[in-house]
């Protein structure tokens, strides 16, 4: 695998001729924006198949992942021109296996909520190992706040995925809730119904495992967090399902503010199977622009963590997203979310060449809008994606979670399947 930054007067066809690649392979593994205008800066992979097959009348799926000791995921992940989906025509050329050196197996987790795209979806599942629909909720009683996931349990089910309970104390209004959080963590008889309906859920529901997420937990509240987290872990070890738990993105023990008081990586590491550090929004909405997830940032997460657990617990938070900011920057004044897709769409929109900030490793642009506003983006390409993939060995991680699912991201993929093998659940 290569990964290609677009110079000024290049096109895909010329690319792909440097490069010795068919064209068709680029743009279906790509699936590019524009793939008549390109943004100078914009990066393509590029990928090398080592072993194809021809698809003949009477082939499945099924039938050619067997004869080439494949797994039908590791057959859909290898041809991102499928889309997960099973259907193959006769004629029909498929890569078996790509010219790569995999760097080591990894798991990986993504979240999304019940709206997603079934489509996405669908072609999203093959490179998951768990997959966990957002989010559960509940009240004061430790009664559960339903949420319409049946489908994506039974699509994930159906590609052999681990669908994971994710349980969080966001509220209706969309914030996260430390008085609900107090409540469960500390009145016994809360926590047990919250803790029966949870194993019930799980159950009926078919997940495979449970994802805790309370954040802006009180300081005083940071051992009962833990120990909750432990009976949870008690309750679901039997049943050979696995705990995570969502961890703040701390650099030292006594970090102080809202967001990190509560969260004691050494208890919790040690009450759950895994945690997912959220290692993301140092860029966000209200903040002034920068890099969602700068890498030096990132690397002093994982490092201190790695002095209060060890390093095959912890699943490394990926963003999937990016934001515009309007320029200048002023205090309360929002940034809008948008997609890393949507991001090289703006790009080319408005003429902007996309540079990389090699000490963040990430990519950004500024561009003027029609009313003459200017602004300023920063979101994620293929060269950041790998910057963070590339922890996971670095540090012996357990694997990724990504933040979130929702929207296409198909570079992401691609590198991913390239350097790693993927666990299955």
């Amino acid at each position: 695998m290569d990964i290609h930054v677009v110079q000024p007067g290049e096109t895909v066809y010329s690319i792909a001729t440097r490069y010795g690649v068919p064209l068709s392979r680029l743009l279906d593994d790509n699936q590019l924006p524009d793939p008549n205008r390109l943004v100078v800066g914009q990066t393509i992979v590029v990928q090398y198949p080592l072993r194809t097959y021809t698809v003949r009348d009477g082939d499945t799926l099924s039938s050619i992942a067997r004869a080439a000791d494949l797994s039908v995921r590791q057959l859909l992940r290898n041809n991102p021109a499928l889309r997960g989906e099973s259907r193959i025509l006769p004629g029909q050329e498929l890569v078996l296996e790509y010219q790569q050196s995999k760097r080591g197996t990894l798991s990986v987790n993504g979240y999304a909520y019940p709206n997603v795209d079934p489509g996405l979806m669908q072609r999203t599942l093959p490179y998951l190992t768990y997959f966990t629909p957002f989010s559960y909720g509940f009240d004061a009683e430790g009664e559960l706040v339903s949420l319409d996931d049946q489908q994506l349990v039974a699509a994930a089910r159906q590609q052999r995925v681990a669908p994971l309970l994710h349980l969080s104390t966001l509220t209706p209004g969309g914030g996260f809730s430390n008085e609900l959080a107090h409540t469960v963590l500390t009145d016994g008889a809360v926590q047990s119904a919250l803790a029966a309906n949870l194993l019930r859920a799980v159950r009926e529901r078919g997940y495979r495992g449970l994802d805790i997420d309370f954040e802006y937990v009180y300081a005083e509240d940071a051992e009962n967090y833990a120990r909750f987290v432990a009976r949870m872990r008690e309750l679901l070890s039997p049943l050979g399902l696995p705990v995570i738990v969502a961890l703040a993105p701390k650099i030292f023990a006594d970090q102080p503010g809202e967001l990190y008081e509560g969260h004691n990586y050494r208890l919790l590491s040690q009450a759950a199977d895994y945690v997912l550090l959220m290692t993301y929004e140092w860029g966000y909405t209200y903040g002034p622009p920068m890099a969602v997830a700068p890498i030096r940032n990132v690397r002093q997460v994982v490092e201190y963590a790695l002095t209060e657990m060890e390093p095959g617990k912890i699943f490394l938070g990926v963003p999937n997203y990016g934001y515009d900011w309007p320029l200048p920057y002023q205090q309360g004044r929002a940034a809008t979310s948008i997609s890393n897709q949507y991001a090289v769409t703006l790009a080319s929109q408005h003429y902007a060449a996309i540079r990389y900030d090699e000490q963040a490793q990430s990519p950004w642009f500024r561009y003027v809008d029609g009313r003459g506003q200017e602004h300023e983006v920063w979101f994620e390409d293929a060269r950041s994606i790998r910057a963070k993939l590339s922890l996971v060995p670095e540090y012996g991680l357990y694997g990724v979670g990504y933040w979130n699912l929702m929207r296409p991201f198909p570079q992401n993929w691609l590198v991913l399947n390239a350097l790693y093998d993927i666990r299955e659940a």
